[in-house]
């Protein structure tokens, strides 16, 4: 039958079993002796059968299929969040599709017309952030929707999980504070986004804490995609650096800063002490070991899906989640204290 699709009638020909029996085997159904399920399942798979899944939501409903949107997913963060979403999602038996928006909002607009257009049955969401309207207009259409790791402060409608990145930038300035540091170049992303201005927050709560004024020649601003924190580092160090640390928006800004301080004849940590944000080494060997903040993106991930999953399985069910998830200090050498 090479060239055509194989349909349960064919199967059923060629087992000499009815249609209906060789539709129940393939979904498992007890009512199936276990050795017939197993005969025509192995048939089924042998002559190329797939099943039509259109077929199946249109009796439940359910398409069994969930959109996940993210910023940038060569960002070894959000590849590792799609990996453990997607593995959650299968052992419930849903499939993903990962749309990528570059922070842009109009590719963020476009991702999210895809989603609804595919008849998701729900979509996780990291927020480019430029404005609330792609998420309003998934509210809208009744979509069910989680957002993960950034939050609108304003819109208490949306739902979402999110670390806990006030205390996360708390606790790496704090950390660098301690072992010897007053002058702390913050390498934050755009302050549009939620979790860069939580971070903002923390790191000058640290800096008040310690009586160190806040300096705002030493908070800078970034692009969220590769290259701009490798640009503002080089720029800085060639004025004449007036910092010996730096704390990075992500563990990306981190590794970026760590090339630049190195390509141009310094040391981490004897003349920069550095900290990002992820934990991403926690997932993946890197030859330069960074300290970071870990905000347990498998967590995170998991909850994420979990809502979701509520909310689409209890469409009635009106409770908001708005989760944060505790961050914690991990200490590798890039902060070794010189002092």
């Amino acid at each position: 039958m090479d060239g055509k699709k194989i349909t349960l009638k064919d199967i059923a020909q060629t087992t000499g079993l009815s249609a209906n029996t060789v539709s129940r085997a393939l979904k498992d159904k007890d009512d199936i002796a276990e050795a017939t399920r197993k005969m025509i399942q192995g048939v089924a798979k042998e002559m190329g059968y797939v099943g039509n899944s259109s077929a199946g939501s249109l009796r439940s409903g359910l398409t069994r299929t969930i959109a996940v949107i993210v910023g940038d997913v060569a960002n070894p963060h959000f590849a590792i969040m799609v990996k453990d979403i997607e593995k959650a999602a299968r052992k419930h038996n849903y499939t993903i599709i990962v749309l990528n928006t570059e922070e842009d909002n109009e590719l963020e607009e476009r991702a999210v017309y895809t989603a609804i257009g595919k008849n998701v049955d729900g979509i996780i969401i990291c927020p480019a952030q430029h404005s609330s309207d792609n998420i309003r207009f998934i509210l809208k259409n009744g979509i069910p929707f989680v957002l993960l790791g950034r939050r609108f402060v304003d819109e208490t409608d949306f739902d979402y999980v999110i670390s806990d990145d006030y205390n996360g930038g708390y606790q790496a300035t704090r950390h660098l504070i301690e072992v010897g540091h007053q002058k702390i170049l913050l390498l934050n992303g755009p302050s549009r986004i939620s979790s860069a201005r939580d971070r903002l927050e923390g790191y000058k709560h640290a800096l008040k804490e310690h009586g160190i004024p806040v300096d705002s020649k030493l908070i800078t601003e970034n692009g969220v995609l590769t290259g701009d924190a490798r640009k503002t580092v080089k720029e800085l160090v060639m004025e004449g650096p007036d910092f010996t640390a730096i704390f990075a928006f992500n563990d990306v800004f981190a590794w970026e800063a760590i090339y630049m301080i190195r390509k141009m004849g310094y040391r981490v940590p004897e003349d920069f002490a550095v900290i990002g944000f992820d934990n991403i080494q926690s997932r993946n060997f890197f030859p330069f070991s960074l300290s970071s903040i870990s905000n347990s993106k498998s967590k995170m991930s998991r909850r994420a899906l979990d809502i979701l999953l509520n909310k689409i399985n209890n469409p009635m069910y009106q409770n908001r989640f708005h989760e944060t998830v505790e961050t914690r200090l991990i200490l590798r050498e890039s902060t070794r204290s010189y002092v």
